[in-house]
């Protein structure tokens, strides 16, 4: 079997570093104290607040120079004497509500951020409002760079039933801070909540979750992610990501190789020159010439293989010289895998060969009589007899026998698995 070509440098993939961006916040309605005057103006005050009366007289002149809006940047120089003067909590809010607004006619998200954590603080906030205007402070601390305090106030928003990307904002955080693993845990609690709530995450979060992953050399992480990623946005670029991945991690040798290419090649994930090379070594024009030829003319005609090249000339002629004779002798190969006495080795080649000639019935009948045999090896049978009724439509017996793989195969075969479901999924969509 000819040599697998070791790689010079890691694999390509193509996600895409996904941002998160704090979005802009609605103002809420500034407070709207009374302005009577003589002995009716504290019952002016709503009813249920406690309001002081120094407050009253600091903020009054303020809040009426703000709403007239002449010279708003001019109010900003008056801000702390209102402050100052609140003394309840109701005061407080007011402040905060005041202060936001000056932020927010000034365009001076300091302030915008000072006056809402005002109103956060002083216990004051509807309760309907809570949880929105908790997550606004989160955004607007996220945009300042203060980590600690985005986390605090997302988690006072998600305390207070806020239903968004609270999660999301505690995960950037952490990897803001370089710490990733970190990061991916309140990720993944995001990613979770969708799932159960019967949703599929969003496609920027699956791919922010591979590339931190990956970033930080994070195996299991990345393989995981990456098949979500696969899973629930499945194209080229997600499969080919997922796969290559794989191989930057492991070191495969050539008949796991080949299982994972096969994959590669039902998800329509080869992409590069590469991919193509690299699965005419793991099949090996000697042993499996069909299959070897097939993926030669696939390369050809994606205008990833060059017919002219030495390497791709070579292995096109070594199969096309051996297929005929390859197919004369399948017939005595399944005599052979059947006989009495017959070796585990002898019904696995004899899988193999069906299943490198889309024969998939076939070659799960002797992958099945390996498995009873002395001496099988137990994790490539199963990955394989796995593909042959994958093959056939058997998709649940398929999903099963991946779910059995462990050892080094084992991711290799988690990926075929979440194909499985995937086809399972189409097929339950085009059901009459």
């Amino acid at each position: 079997m000819p040599k697998f070509r070791a790689a010079g440098s890691r694999l390509a993939f193509a996600v895409a570093l996904a941002t998160t961006a704090a979005v802009g916040l609605t103002a809420t309605a500034t407070p709207a104290l009374a302005q009577k005057k003589g002995k009716d103006k504290e019952q002016a005050v709503a009813p249920k607040a406690d309001y002081s009366k120094a407050f009253i007289a600091a903020y009054q002149p303020v809040s009426k120079a703000l709403s007239e809006g002449p010279d708003p940047a001019a109010v900003k120089a008056q801000l702390p004497a209102v402050i100052a003067a609140a003394e309840t909590p109701d005061d407080r809010f007011a402040a905060g509500q005041l202060v936001f607004s000056a932020g927010s006619k000034t365009s001076d998200t300091a302030l915008q951020r000072q006056g809402l954590g005002m109103m956060l603080d002083s216990g004051k906030t509807p309760a309907a409002d809570l949880a929105r205007n908790s997550f606004a402070a989160a955004q607007l601390a996220y945009n300042a760079k203060e980590w600690a305090e985005v986390r605090r106030r997302a988690e006072q928003a998600m305390a207070a039933g806020y239903d968004g990307d609270a999660e999301l904002l505690i995960a950037e955080t952490y990897f803001a801070e370089n710490q990733v693993p970190t990061g991916l845990d309140a990720l993944d609690k995001a990613i979770a909540r969708k799932v159960a709530a019967g949703q599929k995450a969003p496609e920027a979060w699956l791919k922010r979750a591979v590339a931190q992953a990956y970033q930080a050399k994070l195996e299991a992480q990345s393989m995981k992610y990456a098949g979500m990623y696969a899973q629930y946005y499945p194209s080229k670029s997600s499969w080919g990501d997922a796969i290559a991945i794989q191989r930057n991690f492991r070191d495969y040798d050539g008949q796991e190789l080949l299982d994972l290419l096969r994959l590669a090649a039902r998800a329509d994930a080869l992409r590069y020159e590469r991919d193509y090379v690299d699965y005419i070594t793991a099949a090996d024009a000697r042993r499996l010439p069909g299959e070897t030829q097939r993926v030669i003319d696939a390369g050809i005609a994606a205008g990833l293989l060059k017919s002219g090249d030495v390497f791709v000339t070579e292995a096109r002629n070594i199969a096309s010289g051996r297929v005929k004779a390859d197919l004369a002798d399948l017939p005595g190969l399944e005599r052979d895998a059947k006989a009495s006495g017959s070796t585990a080795a002898t019904a696995m080649a004899a899988g193999d060969a069906f299943l490198s000639y889309n024969q998939p019935a076939k070659a799960e009948e002797f992958y099945n009589l390996a498995l009873g045999r002395p001496g099988v090896d137990t994790a490539r049978v199963l990955t394989r007899l796995g593909i042959a009724q994958l093959d056939q439509g058997k998709i649940g017996e398929a999903q099963a026998n991946f779910a059995k793989v462990d050892g080094a195969r084992q991711a290799i075969a988690r990926l075929w698995g979440v194909y499985a479901a995937q086809r399972a999924g189409a097929a339950a969509s085009t059901a009459p």
